[in-house]
């Protein structure tokens, strides 16, 4: 199978509501059970006209997927994805009449047959036959409908009971793995009409929140209505990169991709209704009355949603997978160049790093230093390896996940470009041998009493005196000032100057006169300082950039976040592996299929996967046309806030010796009782999970 390009699918989807305003509108057509039998089989010869019906003859997974999300923002229940499913699995002549439309199947779980009855059928009024797939080894059953009785009930159109005649049936014997792979088809696809719907209802939500105004001012201003806009928006994003993993897996043939679409899946159970719910608490009265959208699109969504219990997964839900043997979270794919960065690491970490070396250990960074890892975005010159956004990440997540130098590498990704871009000749000649590495301990001197997040209202000033700087003002949450040999300073250098000009920032030694420190413990264990500056005399050329102009010094590194998010993946993704590798040798602790601790899994493992999948999708997009500029804070609001719930259900699934610091992953690059102490400062530093709501309500287009 063959992938379609993205500008190919997007000409795709564009065509799906042009193609179909003839035969189906939702307000006019739904609610009217005969009025929407007519309107689906107009929408099935539309669908045989436009070759939608001939996907699965081409395996064009992506295809499906595509239209039939398109398809759920139409609130249309067109069964495309059963069309797909039965030309795959009927072949030869019943395969061409399905794609002719001369046979119009709908799906059903072949155990879900009860005296020649399928409930719950989706589109029955314009449906032939129906196709009865089997859970495992056996024989699909194509049955004529012989009678169809509609219900009454939130979908709409309205679902229906139909009688099939089972005898004289068409037969085709399945394999289990195929008749399998059928059904996750079907489930995929279900959730991404759910997801379409939702989808449209966000969207619809986020057009009113910036046009309704109350109390003089849009609604959209308001943080509880801005705030409900992106969660609903980072669900809808999450969604689409768990999709587009489980579609590329699929059309490239690779077992994992069964697992990524059931992670997708889960997501869609989970998060589905709750992005419609936000969307109408937005819309208030406007989104209630059913000659508007809304109401449809909920009827659309909830339909979705509760039939995939309809069509229960062969394989299990993704913690049953996960449980087996050497299973694990699947693979993503950051390009060849990018791949082949990280199965070099891989290797490098196995056959070069003794077991010994750890952290910061000097001899581990003169290793990596000498193949390049430590900052492998500086040029080869620096010592770096000039490897692009891809590769970068890529060596990350793995040195990140074997515990390896992390520090020095955020040394690297935080001033590393910013000096590379804004330093003066001496500076880069200075500085960036240090970082490349690993000799440069350092510490951000960013944050203040009143001032975190909000830098471009900092308040310790620098005053030009002569050849010197002047500092004067305080710093808080310096994270190892106290064995830092330098501090890496933002300070306001014009008072005058509006709230982001004005700054500069500087790179000088600790110690100076007028320097002083006071430590503080955190609850993760890691002392931070409060950093005092009485009269402090910086030499000019400690100055990065221009005077005045620290602020695009700053921002430099956020062109390199996602590097930084996806190393704190990395990080959730080797505690997550701990954790399967304690479960499974203690069965008991996740209990039977179906069991509370496999649904807290589940939930885990997809919020994980979304985390990873959004910083993967942003960072293929860099390689292109530029990525989203919010998929960076959507990815570190759901991994930071993952976190903190990854410690609740470690203790809650292995109980109090995950507590303890000998716990069930003891000599781990980090314990899971770490891991939960460390969590608030996840959610905290680089600008809180409030902050990072603002970010992307910002880049949603909502008012501030």
């Amino acid at each position: 199978m063959t992938a379609l390009a993205a500008e190919e699918l997007a000409d795709l989807r564009a065509t799906v509501s042009g193609a179909l305003a003839p035969a189906w509108d939702a307000p006019q057509t739904a609610g009217r059970p005969e009025a929407g039998d007519t309107a689906l089989r107009a929408a099935w010869e539309v669908a045989v006209r436009q070759g939608w019906t001939e996907l699965g003859g081409e395996g064009a997974l992506d295809a499906l997927i595509a239209v039939t999300g398109e398809l759920g923002r139409l609130a249309c229940p067109l069964p495309l994805a059963d069309a797909y499913v039965a030309t795959r699995l009927l072949g030869g002549e019943l395969a061409e009449s399905v794609a002719e439309g001369r046979i119009r199947p709908v799906v059903a779980a072949a155990e879900s047959v009860s005296g020649g009855t399928v409930r719950f059928v989706e589109a029955a009024g314009a449906a032939t036959h129906v196709l009865l797939l089997p859970a495992g080894d056996g024989e699909i059953r194509l049955a004529p409908v012989a009678a169809v009785r509609s219900t009454a009930g939130t979908p709409a159109p309205a679902w229906s009971d139909v009688d099939v005649t089972l005898e004289g049936a068409a037969t085709v014997p399945v394999t289990a793995g195929d008749a399998g792979a059928a059904r996750t088809v079907l489930r995929l696809a279900l959730a991404a009409r759910a997801y379409g719907a939702a989808a449209r209802s966000a969207d619809m939500a986020l057009e009113h929140a910036n046009l309704r105004h109350q109390f003089g001012r849009p609604i959209g201003a308001f943080q509880a209505v801005s705030h409900r806009c992106v969660n609903g928006a980072i669900d809808v994003a999450a969604f689409a990169a768990l999709a587009e993993e489980a579609v590329r897996l699929g059309v490239d043939g690779d077992p994992a991709w069964v697992l990524a679409a059931e992670l997708a899946v889960a997501h869609a159970a989970a998060t589905a209704a709750r992005v419609q719910f936000g969307a109408h608490h937005t819309l208030a009265a406007v989104g209630y009355f059913e000659e508007h959208a809304a109401p449809w699109l909920f009827r659309r969504v909830h339909a979705d949603v509760t039939r995939l219990a309809a069509l229960p997964a062969a394989s299990g839900e993704p913690a049953d997978l996960l449980l087996e043997p050497g299973a694990g979270l699947p693979p993503l794919d950051l390009g060849e160049q990018a791949e082949a960065a990280r199965a070099e690491v891989r290797a490098f970490v196995a056959e070069r790093v003794p077991a010994g070396l750890t952290g910061e250990d000097p001899a581990l960074l003169d290793l990596l230093a000498d193949a390049g890892y430590l900052a492998p975005g500086l040029p080869a010159e620096y010592g770096g390896r000039g490897a692009d956004p891809a590769e970068q990440v890529a060596i990350g997540e793995e040195l990140t996940y074997a515990g390896l130098a992390r520090q020095s590498r955020v040394a690297a990704g935080m001033l590393g470009p910013s000096i590379a871009a804004h330093g003066s000749p001496e500076q880069r000649a200075q500085f960036l041998p240090l970082i490349s590495r690993g000799r440069m301990p350092f510490y951000l001197g960013y944050s203040e009493p009143e001032i975190g997040s909000d830098l471009a209202h900092l308040r310790t000033g620098a005053r030009r005196d002569g050849e010197d700087w002047v500092v004067n003002g305080q710093k808080m949450w310096g994270t190892g000032a106290h064995t830092a040999e330098w501090i890496w300073l933002a300070a306001r250098t014009d008072p005058e100057a509006r709230a982001h000009a004005g700054i500069t920032v500087f790179c000088f030694p600790v110690g100076l006169p007028g320097w002083s420190i006071q430590e503080h413990r955190s609850l993760g264990g890691e002392i931070s300082c409060s950093s005092f500056f009485d009269d402090v005399r910086v030499p000019d050329s400690a100055r990065i950039g221009e005077p005045g102009a620290g602020w695009r010094v700053l921002t430099e590194a956020l062109a390199h976040e996602r590097i930084h998010i996806a190393s704190g993946t990395a990080r959730l993704l080797r505690l997550f592996d701990d954790l399967l590798g304690v479960l499974r040798a203690d069965p008991a602790a996740t209990g039977e299929r179906g069991s509370a601790a496999r649904a807290t899994l589940t939930g885990l493992a997809v919020r994980l996967q979304a985390a990873r999948a959004l910083v993967a999708s942003s960072t293929r997009r860099a390689l292109q046309a530029g990525s989203d500029p919010s998929a960076a804070a959507m990815a570190k609001i759901i991994g930071s806030e993952l976190e903190e719930d990854l410690g609740v259900a470690v203790l809650q699934l292995l109980g109090p010796a995950a507590a303890l610091a000998d716990g069930p992953n003891a000599g781990a690059p980090q314990t899971f009782e770490e891991s939960l102490r460390l969590s608030i400062m996840m959610v905290v530093s680089g600008g809180t999970n409030d902050i990072q709501r603002n970010l992307v309500a910002r880049a949603l287009g909502l008012p501030r």
